[in-house]
């Protein structure tokens, strides 16, 4: 068990070392460390302006989502090695050559995952705060109780995540029925009043300790934890798929584009992935409902804020993600072989992106409808079509096709957030004055084009051999 565990952490530090470089990635967990101190640090100001409990819940919903990421990754693990490294594999999908039972190996990869990541974000984030505490005049034992609850909030998002890849493998249909169950009843408490702090009980905890906050959050992993490992398969259904060939009428249907064929290829690889389309509209619905239950809280702090321009604005940005899905199982080495170059498939990721873009804006429009501020409409889709357009580029200029692994080298994630956060600021701030001011975000649309030409420029160089 321990010699497996070993070597699930090796494996997990190789895979994110090869991408992004051990050096680049050994100093992630100090940056964390440097960000979360200068929170802490200017933490006084901030409490000026927003409430301390709406600052908790933010940063507790934050570690919820980064234990949905790290479980997300388990979910799709064996298809991104098999596609990114050829025939290689996780060694928790190696249960047919190793002597070890299927419950043994899931438990071993969950108690990875868990002391892997809570290194890598929830401690050194923890640290950081710590180091603050005596600038600040926070207690000592504060932190404490801080690593008790960020640790909570993540392990919760990741058993969760497990729980529901657990029942994917044994049944797809009966998890997504759950999943959606589970976003139809956050949805009627939000309506119905229920604080968050019903939704997510380590938050709870801190704001109150005691056993019923603490036994909640307690079950809310221990039991889709237990459930997870007990019914634990690695192998998911996999039979004989066949398929017409869809790719002519698909490539026909989108001649509009100027690299049909890629966007076609982009489609029909979405569609026969493990997980499907399902798994980029999961990964774009959980974050936009965080959104949108930290706005709902925000407001009642903040006047004067448009809801609909702050909600166009972050949809811009998380929209922007889906790009990682569309590059997250190719290589440029899968198109080497073709009368094609970088430019060309980054073009065609881009149109790819647009199609599915489609979604975020319907999103937008049912929420203004909902809001029922008409006078924001067109300021608020000028903003989202704008963030959308300038994160996409900022993203494709500081990683090229390969997203998910290098925003864990600390320069480039430094500079996307340099490059993001400025923008964002502005356009919210400005927005309080008068919505309208918002539609001057058109002035990313220019920095955008030459983020993207210049990105065009920069990876054409590097991916393409010199003879």
């Amino acid at each position: 068990m321990r010699d497996l565990f070993v070597a699930m952490v090796k494996e997990e530090w190789r895979i994110h070392a090869t991408m992004a470089g051990n050096l680049g990635f050994g100093l992630f967990p100090v940056m964390i460390a440097a960000f979360s101190f200068m929170g802490a640090w200017i933490l006084p100001l901030f409490l000026e302006i927003v409430p301390a409990s709406l600052l908790a819940f933010i940063v507790h919903a934050m570690f919820a989502l980064m234990g949905v990421m790290v479980g997300s990754f388990g979910i799709m693990g064996r298809e991104f090695m098999n596609r990114r490294f050829g025939q290689a594999s996780l060694i928790a999908y190696s249960s047919r050559s190793l002597p070890l039972s299927e419950r043994t190996i899931f438990a071993t990869f969950v108690a990875k995952d868990v002391l892997f990541y809570l290194f890598l974000w929830v401690i050194p984030a923890v640290a950081g705060i710590a180091a603050a505490a005596p600038f600040i005049g926070m207690e000592p034992a504060f932190p404490l109780l801080l690593l008790v609850t960020f640790s909570l909030s993540f392990l919760e998002g990741l058993a969760v995540v497990f729980f529901l890849s657990t029942l994917y493998a044994r049944s797809p249909r009966i998890a997504g029925a759950i999943l959606a169950a589970g976003a139809v009843a956050v949805a009627l408490a939000s309506l119905a009043g229920i604080g968050p702090a019903m939704l997510l009980p380590p938050y709870a905890f801190l704001l109150a300790p005691g056993i019923l906050p603490l036994a909640a959050s307690l079950a809310l992993i221990g039991i889709p934890a237990a459930v997870s490992i007990a019914w634990a398969t690695i192998e998911y259904p996999d039979a004989a798929r066949r398929y017409p060939n869809s790719f002519d009428g698909l490539s026909d249907r989108l001649s509009l584009f100027s690299r049909p064929w890629l966007t076609a290829k982009d489609a029909l690889d979405l569609r026969r992935s493990e997980g499907g389309i399902a798994k980029i509209i999961f990964s774009f619905l959980m974050p936009l409902g965080l959104v949108w239950v930290f706005l709902s809280v925000l407001f009642r702090f903040i006047p004067g804020l448009s809801p609909l321009i702050v909600f166009a604005v972050l949809l811009g940005v998380i929209s922007s993600t889906t790009y990682n899905w569309l590059t997250e199982f190719d290589t440029f080495s899968a198109y080497a072989f073709l009368p094609v170059d970088v430019r060309t498939v980054i073009t065609g990721k881009l149109q790819s992106y647009g199609v599915i873009n489609l979604v975020s804006l319907a999103v937008l429009i049912l929420a203004a409808a909902a809001a029922g501020d008409a006078g924001a409409v067109v300021p608020a889709v000028l903003a989202f079509l704008s963030v959308s357009a300038y994160s996409l580029a900022v993203t494709v200029r500081l990683t090229g096709l390969y997203p998910s692994v290098m925003l864990y080298q600390v320069r480039v994630f430094l500079l996307y957030l340099a490059a993001i956060s400025p923008a964002l600021l502005v356009l919210i701030f400005v927005s309080i004055l008068d919505p309208w001011y918002a539609a001057g975000s058109v002035v990313l649309l220019p920095a955008a084009w030459f983020l993207l030409d210049r990105a065009m420029l920069r990876w054409t160089a590097f991916d393409m051999p010199s003879y």
